[in-house]
């Protein structure tokens, strides 16, 4: 039997028809299968949680059917409280499924502590910009003789001497005391 008759026999034209029937019925119940189990049309709207405590934010979302999901944590944020929510994902009011993960990044209980720097025998010039440059701030500048001028000679925190590696909040104010260009007597 040669190719052509076989493609243009009943038979071969029999099981055509049977494949696309096939094929389109259970592409039908696929769909509705679908649509059955991915609940197509159900969403629920995720609440605001900025701003609020973990417990709270945990009781929103499980009156929504959400699931909460804390990460880690990021720099602190004096406008909110401490360990509350300070971002989400995804924000409030996206319609989102029954059961979906909401990230939340917590605002942690106080600045990051970061080393204190060996500014000793560096300028001011050299010190200012590095301290800043960490997250420190400079405090209170004052001067006693010493030959070398504008020198860092000592620095203190809260009036208690600090030395380089201690660590201190970030946004701690540094007080520095420098030499003026005077020799000591």
């Amino acid at each position: 039997m040669s190719l052509i008759k076989f493609l243009s026999s009943k038979t071969f034209l029999k099981q055509i028809i049977l494949a696309v029937v096939a094929l389109v019925v259970l592409s039908f119940i696929l769909l509705k299968w679908l649509n059955i189990s991915t609940n197509h049309g159900e969403f629920e709207t995720v609440p605001n949680l900025t701003g609020k405590s973990i417990s709270v934010a945990q009781i929103e979302l499980e009156q929504n059917n959400l699931v909460i999901k804390i990460q880690d944590s990021a720099n602190y944020n004096p406008k909110y409280p401490k360990f509350s929510v300070i971002e989400q994902d995804p924000k409030a009011g996206e319609k989102v499924k029954k059961d979906r993960k909401i990230y939340i990044t917590l605002n942690p209980s106080g600045y990051r502590k970061m080393a204190v720097p060996d500014l000793k025998e560096r300028t001011f010039r050299q010190a200012k910009p590095t301290l800043e440059a960490i997250g420190f701030s400079v405090g209170k500048v004052t001067y006693v003789d010493n030959i070398g001028k504008d020198m860092v000679l000592k620095m203190t925190f809260k009036g208690k001497e600090i030395k380089p590696g201690e660590m201190l909040p970030k946004t701690s104010k540094i007080d520095l005391v420098l030499g003026n260009g005077n020799r000591p007597n």
